[in-house]
């Protein structure tokens, strides 16, 4: 099969769960961006990764959050695009351990073994923007190839990246951005639209009625938009009341929070969340109380939350692809140095789908690296 084959079979099967949604604006722009995504950004390197398969480089996730690849690069990249070294990228990221970003790390673990560079995976557990700041200019001063960073404050990261940027090492920003901020591009999703789209799917499931919004850590550019974007949309269903609830970054602790919070609040209609440890803990509480009792729904793509939304205790959660928030930046980046920066820069929007009880079947009856639920490689039948 071609790689152009190839590519236009990986958007078929993409829009696949699509096919029986109508053909509004959101989902034109949806498609369009992913095919931009792989037919552009990513068909590139088609070739390298039919060669790549059968090269001799390996890479590994060691303990330290580190990738290492073969010293010198991949000897098919090099050959296609003429580098003959191994570039060093880091990640920053504001919860490190959180299980979201573990196909995240996978992605960006896989292109680094197919193009043979290496990176580290960085920042902070809890989401301190002070951490994350000490840990990218920490990379500054070593010197690194490139770095990508999740922009979950609005002004924190702007001297750091222009000092960055200033030194000839090219920055993106991927899961969250930062308006102003001087970062190349942004790979993820358009968050204030999965916000205004989940209100939306919100209203549709509870016409009336108190519901509540969780969010794990107000103000964080990561989840704060998709929250705006909610209650912008609410603003036009006036018998519906939101009331929100802040939860933590700890997944410990948001599920004792809204485990405690359903407890005290049975008269509500609704729970839903803007982050996927919020929502893997919705689903937890709301199948201890019986499926059908009140809706629920969020986002991400966690094991327990797929699960829980195969059981009927969540209606709905959103997919935003995170394997390709660490794939998408290691291929730019790379690019953006093997050219000289002529190329390899692009904004990517990562996705909004919603998946339902029915559509989540095929991510709860397969494993892979692509959600995090595999460490091999390909899709295993569960």
């Amino acid at each position: 099969m071609s790689p152009e084959d190839m590519m236009g079979d990986a958007i078929e099967r993409l829009e696949w769960d699509e096919r029986k949604e109508e053909d509004t604006p959101p989902k034109k722009w949806r498609q369009m961006t992913r095919r931009t995504a792989l037919t552009g950004a990513a068909a590139g390197i088609a070739a390298a990764i039919l060669e790549a398969c059968g090269s001799s480089s390996s890479s590994s996730t060691t303990g330290t959050g580190t990738s290492k690849a073969a010293s010198g690069g991949s000897s098919a990249a090099s050959s296609i695009f003429g580098v003959n070294q191994s570039y060093k990228f880091t990640f920053v990221n504001h919860v490190t351990t959180n299980p979201f970003f573990t196909p995240t790390q996978n992605g960006a673990a896989d292109a680094c073994k197919l193009l043979g560079c290496s990176y580290q995976w960085t920042g902070s557990d809890n989401s301190v923007v002070g951490q994350m700041v000490s840990a990218f200019d920490s990379a500054v001063s070593a010197g690194v190839d490139g770095i990508a960073i999740s922009l979950v404050s609005l002004t924190a990261f702007n001297q750091p990246v222009q000092k960055a940027l200033s030194a000839g090492i090219p920055v993106l920003a991927y899961n969250a951005d930062a308006k102003g901020n001087a970062r190349l591009a942004y790979i993820g999703q358009d968050l204030f639209v999965s916000g205004q789209e989940m209100g939306a799917h919100i209203a549709s499931l509870v016409p009336s009625g108190d519901i509540a919004l969780f969010i794990a850590t107000p103000g964080s550019l990561n989840i704060q938009p998709r929250i705006d974007g909610a209650q912008a949309t609410l603003k036009s269903h006036p018998s519906i009341t939101p009331h929100v609830i802040a939860t933590g970054a700890a997944l410990t602790q948001e599920l004792s929070t809204i485990q405690s919070y359903i407890t005290a609040h049975q008269s509500y209609k609704g729970f839903f969340a803007v982050d996927g440890g919020s929502t893997q803990s919705i689903g937890q509480v709301l199948q201890k109380q019986g499926a059908g009792k009140f809706k629920g729904g969020g986002y991400d793509l966690t094991p327990i939350t797929q699960q829980t939304l195969a059981s009927g205790a969540l209606q709905f959660t959103i997919d935003q692809q995170p394997y390709l928030q660490g794939f998408l930046p290691v291929l730019q980046l790379y690019m953006y140095k093997a050219s000289q920066s002529l190329t390899g820069i692009a904004d990517v929007n990562t996705g909004l789908k919603f998946l339902d009880k029915t559509s989540v079947a095929p991510y709860n009856s397969t494993k892979s690296r692509y959600e995090g639920t595999s460490t091999a490689p390909g899709v295993q039948k569960s």
